[in-house]
Formats: C-alpha cells, sequence, structure tokens
C-alpha cells in the first residue's frame, strides 16, 4: 500500500500536478489584449489620414502608395519570419544540446562563438555576407538570424536549467527514457522562458530587418532610405511609424501566443 501511494505523488509530481501548490496565476486581463491593436489601429488611421490629406509631390505619391507600402510590408515580414525560423532552428537544438551534462565542458566555447554574431554590427554583417551572396533576400536573412540566435539561445539554456532536478528524478523513477523526460516534462516547464526569449529575437529582427533596405531587400526600410535620399523628411516619418507599430504588432501577436502554450499552473 505504501509503494502505490509513493507512486501515486511520483506520477503527480511528474506529470506537473505538484505545481498545483504554488500560487495559481492569475488569468491575464482580457482588456490588455485589446488595447494594443487598438492602440495601433489609432495610429494608423491618423498617419493614414495625414498622408491623404497632404499635398504630394511626384516622389511622395510614388512611395507613400498604398500598393507600394503593402508590398513592402510584406518583404519585412518575409525577412521576419524566415530569419527567424532559421533562429529558431538552430538556437533551439543547440540549446538542448549545451544543457546536457555530456555537453557541459564545451558550453562556453559554445556561447563565445554565438557572441560574436550579435557583437558584429548588423550592417556589417549584411555588407559582407553581400560581397559574397550579391545583394538582397539571403544575405540580409543570414546577417538578421546571426543576430538574433544568441537570446532565443540562453533563454533556451535557461528554461531548461531552471526545471527542477527533483521533477526529473521522480520522471526518470517512472521509467520514463531521457527524451521522454525532455519532451514531457522539461521543454513544457520552459516554454515560458523560451517564448522570451523568440519574443525578443521577434522584435529585433523586425527592427533591424530596416537595414536590409541599404542592401536592396527592400522591406519598410525602402521608405526610411528613400526619404533620406531624396531629401523628403515626411516619407522617412511615415517609414519610421509603419516599422514600429509592425514590431509591436508582432510582440503582441507573440505574447498571445506566450500565454496560450504556458503550462497549466505556472
Amino acid at each position: 500500500m505504501a509503494r502505490t501511494e509513493e507512486k501515486i505523488r511520483a506520477t503527480g509530481l511528474a506529470s506537473g500536478a505538484a505545481l498545483d501548490t504554488a500560487p495559481r496565476r492569475r488569468r491575464p486581463w482580457v482588456g490588455r489584449y485589446f488595447f494594443m491593436p487598438t492602440l495601433l489601429a489609432i495610429v494608423l488611421f491618423f498617419t493614414f489620414v495625414s498622408m491623404a490629406r497632404r499635398d504630394k509631390d511626384t516622389v511622395e505619391k510614388k512611395r507613400l502608395d498604398l500598393n507600394y507600402i503593402l508590398a513592402r510590408t510584406q518583404e519585412h515580414l518575409e525577412l521576419t519570419v524566415v530569419s527567424t525560423l532559421i533562429v529558431l532552428a538552430v538556437a533551439i537544438p543547440f540549446g538542448i544540446f549545451l544543457t546536457r551534462h555530456f555537453a557541459r565542458p564545451v558550453t562556453p566555447f559554445a556561447i563565445a562563438v554565438f557572441n560574436v554574431g550579435q557583437a558584429v554590427p548588423t550592417i556589417g554583417l549584411m555588407v559582407l555576407f553581400a560581397i559574397h551572396w550579391d545583394i538582397g533576400f539571403t544575405p540580409t536573412v543570414v546577417a538578421l538570424a546571426a543576430y538574433t540566435t544568441l537570446p532565443v539561445l540562453r533563454n533556451t539554456m535557461v528554461g531548461l536549467t531552471q526545471v527542477d532536478a527533483s521533477v526529473i528524478e521522480s520522471a526518470r523513477g517512472m521509467g520514463m527514457t531521457k527524451r521522454q523526460v525532455l519532451t514531457r516534462i522539461e521543454l513544457p516547464l520552459a516554454v515560458p522562458v523560451m517564448m522570451a526569449g523568440l519574443r525578443t529575437a521577434l522584435t529585433i529582427n523586425v527592427g533591424t530587418a530596416t537595414l536590409g533596405a541599404f542592401i536592396g531587400a527592400g522591406g519598410l526600410g525602402a521608405l526610411i532610405v528613400s526619404g533620406f535620399s531624396s531629401n523628403h523628411p515626411y516619407i522617412t516619418i511615415i517609414g519610421g511609424i509603419l516599422v514600429a507599430v509592425l514590431a509591436l504588432l508582432v510582440d503582441y501577436v507573440a505574447g498571445i501566443a506566450e500565454d496560450i502554450l504556458r503550462p497549466k499552473g505556472l
């Protein structure tokens, strides 16, 4: 009978039931889900009203055309999404690998290598890659991925290492394999910290992708660059507003995903 009770307690611990004793996380206030999109919608409304009422010259008519803006926004999103997917494909497996006991000796060297990507200015990486690959989409995506891999890698490692060792030992005592412990216990509990790293990477990518316009990658940075080059500050201001709105919108969507993916009880 005693062994049965111990097994039940171990089962509850491995499945996360022991976390029920912790203070329950309050449900997010529903109003906050509406505040940000409402604010961004108001900003966009007044921005486009200003554009519609302005007496534009030939350059402004071309650069501030709705179809042109939508095309540059699509390019900006493509740069952001593709570079972020590359970051996830590289950072999460490496983060898992570096938290395993057999990989501890190489962890400092691996972190130092990934630090290089963030230490070097992104525009410098873009220029170097553009020389190697030609200008356009590819060098921009690779430079963005190199620059934002470290936050996701670090958060993956932190999220995995902060999992209570007793939870892992209990799961192993139930007969779970190392892979099962990783996929069923460690990764789900590390999701909140990992998602924080992903939100950081997404926001950085949206802002930094504007530099891709300097090497022919397009995006909303094309508005900012064309405004500077043609001495039309209004175009530059509109481009800056649109980039800021897009960054806040991406962060907002990532925040909702974080709330949805967060395990119950955390």
